[in-house]
């Protein structure tokens, strides 16, 4: 059904506000009512725009997904730098004192409980990771195209590894309030995407 141009912007409302109380709470501890309350939107008025609250997770973390590829998409544009460059520019970003990504990811946030609750919330996350994994091995791909990074392992799978490791210091970093872990995730980042992880017989050779 299409919405009206007022009615799709009650159900953003709905989308944007629970995506703040789930960053804060998770979603199981966000309850129906809070949302609805901190939206000024009554409850029979919800399922107009979504059939449950798993529904509504699921159009949550689409909407988080879409975002979050813009955002990238802004971050990384070509031209703006080598491929290591615009490689770093990512990692740093989560970094960054205000707005810094780790503070506002629903990866983050969500992932072990997700994946516990809801098949179809867990898909629409996975996708979402998937999705930015092969985005960060293009990255990397470049960045050795361009010679801004050595030839080394497997594209896809370091970039499964650094994300791995960032997702693991995030939630570090949000256990102890302190960033470090993020700045050793970097110096790390740094470190491996700079090690030519090719045998002998694949690198030059001199007698």
């Amino acid at each position: 059904m299409k919405l009206t141009k007022k009615a799709e912007a009650t159900r953003q409302h709905i989308l944007d506000t629970g995506q703040q109380l789930v960053l804060r709470k998770g979603f199981v501890g966000v309850g129906l009512l809070e949302i609805l309350k901190a939206c000024g939107v009554p409850k029979g008025s919800f399922y107009h725009y979504f059939a449950s609250k798993e529904a509504f997770g699921c159009a949550l973390l689409q909407q988080y997904v879409s975002q979050y590829g813009q955002r990238l998409n802004a971050l990384l544009a070509e031209g703006t730098g080598t491929g290591r460059e615009r490689l770093m520019r990512y990692w740093q970003a989560w970094l960054a004192d205000d707005d810094g990504w780790a503070e506002d990811c629903l990866v983050v946030k969500l992932a072990a409980e997700v994946a516990d609750l809801s098949e179809d919330m867990r898909q629409v996350l996975d996708a979402g990771v998937n999705a930015l994994v092969n985005r960060l091995a293009v990255l990397i791909t470049d960045a050795r195209t361009d010679g801004s990074l050595p030839p080394g392992a497997d594209a896809r799978a370091l970039a499964q590894v650094l994300y791995q490791m960032w997702l693991g210091a995030a939630l570090l970093a949000k256990l102890g309030r302190d960033k470090t872990p993020l700045h050793q995730a970097l110096a790390a980042t740094g470190a491996l995407l700079a090690c030519d992880h090719r045998s002998p017989q694949q690198g030059d050779s001199h007698a």
